[in-house]
């Protein structure tokens, strides 16, 4: 899934911090976002927490604003 699924706000935080999704963050984000139970098996610091934290964070942004 690539970013641009996000809303503008988190790709905008996104790309100020990171070059791009790391292909675990890009492979996990669909299932994540459909509330499928997900594992993620990648090397320490390929953005496996960050994966399913940005998908939650997401949610909230949109939530926030939609109020």
């Amino acid at each position: 899934m690539p970013l641009s699924h996000f809303h503008p706000v988190i790709q905008e935080w996104f790309r100020s911090r990171f070059e791009a999704p790391t292909e675990a963050q890009a492979s996990g984000w669909p299932a994540i976002s459909q509330g499928r139970h997900t594992l993620i098996a990648a090397p320490t610091g390929s953005g496996k927490t960050l994966a399913a934290f940005l998908t939650c964070i997401d949610s909230l942004v949109r939530q926030g604003l939609d109020q």
